[in-house]
């Protein structure tokens, strides 16, 4: 016989069901917590649903919130920085161009609670989200933390809190897709003194993952930069932490592969001309050169 309690979670998990269905928002994804050991019979009806569209149309504004790793450092140039390249991949495949906003902040932190605070660049994120983001109106968010969190030993329960808190804190004023990227690969973790010296790769993976469960409940979406870079050296600045422009170009990459997979805005442009562009492909003289 089936308990009502067991019954009160069926009914929540096929309401989560029939909401992502019908999902045109980032909020509505997120298995929610009073299901999380839902029966096996209705699990693979989730897993099997269609992919959820998370933004339609073309995007019209991005912001990043970060830290010096979103700032720009060590690109080259401006114009070389993940940020720039990100939204040039997108307006690349956009009718109309997005404007985007670079709001990264030199080892800026989650929160004005991260015990690294007083020696970190402020504002924390959760000091700046009116100006720095909300102001703004975004359709597209990426907020990228972790990196400074690790390093300056905030636990890790409070960076899941506090990034919830921001995620929240946004949506409460404006609902744009958001994207969480884990943590960035790097090399050196002297850098910065005694202070910024409370990690290694291993508690950069905890992070990540932790970073992965909050785009879960939260209903983001999440790239994975550690396994992006591979642990490859030569995409790091020689300062250890930052990355090169080569770097840069993966991690932009990356983030746009996981838009992509789940805007189908940005594919208007390109589905248009699907149906009047020139056949332009001439193999011909290819073929001659086997009697074809």
């Amino acid at each position: 016989m089936t308990s009502q309690n067991e019954v009160d979670r069926r009914d929540v998990l096929k309401k989560w069901v029939l909401s992502v269905c019908g999902a045109g928002v980032a909020g509505t994804t997120a298995l929610p917590s009073a299901v999380a050991g839902a029966d096996q019979e209705l699990k693979p009806l989730a897993a099997s649903l269609p992919k959820v569209d998370r933004h339609g149309d073309e995007f019209r504004k991005m912001v990043a919130l970060g830290e010096s790793t979103t700032a720009g450092g060590w690109s080259s140039s401006r114009e070389r920085c993940w940020v720039s390249l990100l939204a040039g991949l997108i307006n690349d495949l956009q009718a109309e161009s997005m404007e985007f906003v670079n709001s990264g902040i030199g080892a800026n932190m989650v929160s004005t609670r991260s015990p690294c605070y007083e020696h970190s660049g402020k504002p924390a994120a959760n000091e700046r989200l009116q100006k720095h983001v909300i102001d703004h109106q975004p359709d597209l968010l990426i907020i990228s933390y972790g990196l400074n969190d690790a390093r300056g030993g905030t636990p890790l329960d409070l960076f899941t809190e506090e990034l919830a808190g921001v995620i929240g804190h946004v949506r409460r004023h404006v609902q744009p897709v958001i994207l969480l990227p884990g943590p960035y690969f790097m090399t050196d973790f002297r850098v910065g003194g005694k202070n910024w010296s409370h990690a290694n790769l291993e508690t950069f993976g905890t992070y990540n993952e932790a970073t992965r469960e909050v785009a879960r409940e939260q209903g983001c979406l999440f790239v994975d930069l550690l396994s992006a870079y591979q642990e490859t050296t030569w995409m790091i600045h020689y300062d250890g932490v930052h990355a090169n422009d080569l770097g840069h170009r993966i991690v932009a990459n990356r983030m746009f592969e996981v838009i992509a997979q789940n805007c189908s805005g940005v594919a208007k442009k390109t589905q248009a001309l699907e149906k009047t562009s020139p056949r332009w492909r001439d193999e011909s003289t290819l073929k001659e050169d086997y009697g074809f």
